[in-house]
């Protein structure tokens, strides 16, 4: 199988079909491109798998990211502040893939900055990159043409967000172009602002799965090892994000420097969650 035939959807589905034999759910971790420096952030990347993420969800930076909370937000300023640019994120994309051809790299954003960037060029650099999907939580199944369809075509999973709000009038729309995996918002509000119960997320993981054979990854409000194996024990996969940002954050010296344990601290919070995730069933 050649590098292109691996990438995309195929990297993806190879990855949840390994997840499936084993008989655990995965970990999507994500981190936002370019915090809280470039140096700092690809050793971060080049090492999250190793630390136990299955699937890499990878923030392209934003001024205004209004899904996310204010960990995130910050961790999106902070990338900005030091000249992160979706050039030089693809960039890191690439140099992740130079050592690593099998887990799976998700970019997670909005589409300002891919409008700004060309859609149609944007699509062809990622795939280059080595990118194997998107979630950009500011286009509606409405705006298909746009970008998820192309990016189908040019052979980038589209994934998307369905929420607590998700009715099942709703859902065969949301369902309808989405590749890879679906990913539940576990809470109504944005990122880190609450903890999810696992009871409505079994629920909830339950009713999609009537309406599609995709993976359900689980996010928003997943903090702790413990909360991880809660909801892995329903979903396909667990997401984490703001307290991985937060550990980044936590890490900073008193001028927004990278200190000598951050990489240890971030990549520790991994290992506790692939622990928690891997002995959840």
């Amino acid at each position: 199988m050649s590098v292109r035939d691996r990438q995309g959807q195929g990297r993806i589905e190879a990855r949840f079909a390994a997840l499936k034999a084993e008989g655990r759910a995965g970990l999507v971790t994500y981190i936002c491109g370019g915090d809280p420096d470039p140096e700092t952030f690809q050793t971060l990347f080049d090492g999250l798998p190793a630390a136990g993420a299955d699937i890499l969800e990878i923030g392209m930076p934003f001024t205004d990211p209004m899904a996310d909370g204010p960990t995130i937000q910050a961790g999106n300023l902070r990338a900005l502040a030091t000249g992160m640019t979706l050039v030089r994120l693809l960039e890191h994309v690439k140099a992740f893939r130079a050592t690593d051809d099998a887990t799976p790299v998700v970019l997670m954003g909005y589409y300002n900055p891919i409008h700004h960037y060309g859609a149609e060029r944007f699509l062809t650099d990622a795939r280059e990159a080595g990118v194997d999907g998107l979630i950009v939580v500011d286009l509606p199944p409405e705006e298909d043409d746009e970008l998820c369809l192309p990016a189908l075509r040019s052979g980038l999973c589209f994934i998307r967000l369905a929420t607590p709000t998700t009715d099942d009038r709703r859902l065969p729309a949301v369902l309808a172009n989405t590749k890879g995996f679906v990913y539940y918002v576990s809470i109504a509000g944005i990122t880190g602002a609450a903890a999810p119960t696992a009871s409505l997320v079994e629920a909830a993981v339950a009713r999609i799965k009537r309406s599609t054979d995709l993976p359900i990854a689980v996010g928003f409000g997943i903090r702790t090892p413990e909360q991880a194996a809660e909801i892995a024990r329903a979903a396909d996969a667990v997401v984490v994000g703001t307290a991985l940002v937060g550990k980044v954050a936590g890490a900073l010296d008193g001028e927004g420097r990278a200190n000598g344990r951050l990489v240890g601290d971030v990549l520790g919070l991994v290992r506790d969650l692939a622990g928690g995730v891997r002995n959840a069933r």
